[in-house]
């Protein structure tokens, strides 16, 4: 592919993905793509397979069809650690902090794929800039941090590898809705200083709400797919996933 069809083509691409666990059948032939600069988002019911495709796209679960493509080359069933090296970085369901580990230690463990000591510490300076209340909670063992706080450190963790493309799954789950506004400013604060966003989220309203683009995901397979604006005014979203 030349510099300029890598240009005009998506960032990520997902082509007629299948996955299975066991004989289960759970993504069947699902295709989506992220442009850079979005933030796009994958919006469904419980069991849809929207984490499934976020820990397929991230190496963690290897596809039986399909493939994936980040920035013109093929990273399906690549190893995880390989495609942090690549630039994608993800933000896991129910945040998977190191409970045991420092706020800090966290972070540093974040950036285990670099080596530029510097450029680390500058991007650490940057976490603490986005996130406050890390930085005030530096020494702090991460398990001893509420939800919110782990959510944060969460997200400053996948930073801290420099990613061009952030997989963010479900960062408002058990979260106070005051809450739930803050994390999801700073996820357009970080969509604005340049990270690409792929979003899986089951609070539609608010994921609609600063998403570009939206994919609707349904028991394995993509049945809608627009601008985030036009599907959060469709009747049929409102009335499965906006409560109206």
């Amino acid at each position: 592919m030349t510099n300029e069809q890598k240009a005009t083509a998506p960032m990520l691409s997902v082509t007629d993905l299948h996955v299975y666990y066991g004989a289960i059948h759970a993504l069947k032939g699902l295709s989506l793509t992220v442009n850079q600069g979005e933030i796009v988002t994958l919006i469904g019911a419980n069991g849809a397979g929207k984490s499934t495709t976020l820990r397929t796209i991230s190496g963690l679960i290897v596809p039986r069809g399909g493939d994936i493509t980040f920035e013109g080359s093929s990273i399906a069933g690549h190893k995880a650690h390989e495609i942090v090296r690549r630039g994608i970085s993800q933000v896991p369901e129910g945040r998977r902090v190191f409970a045991d580990m420092t706020v800090m230690e966290n972070l540093e463990l974040g950036a285990f794929t670099r080596s530029d000591a510097d450029g680390i510490a500058a991007d650490m300076e940057t976490v603490f800039g986005r996130f406050p209340r890390l930085k005030e909670r530096r020494t702090q063992l991460a398990g001893t941090l509420s939800g919110g706080e782990q959510q944060m450190l969460a997200m400053g963790r996948a930073l801290m590898s420099r990613p061009r493309l952030l997989l963010l799954d479900e960062p408002s789950m058990g979260l106070a809705p005051l809450l739930i506004k803050e994390i999801f400013s700073i996820i357009v604060d970080i969509n604005a200083a340049g990270t690409t966003i792929l979003l899986v989220e089951q609070n539609a309203n608010m994921a609609l709400s600063i998403a570009h683009r939206a994919y609707v995901l349904e028991t394995g397979r993509i049945t809608l797919a627009g601008d985030a604006k036009e599907l959060a005014a469709s009747e049929d979203v409102r009335k499965a996933y906006l409560g109206g």
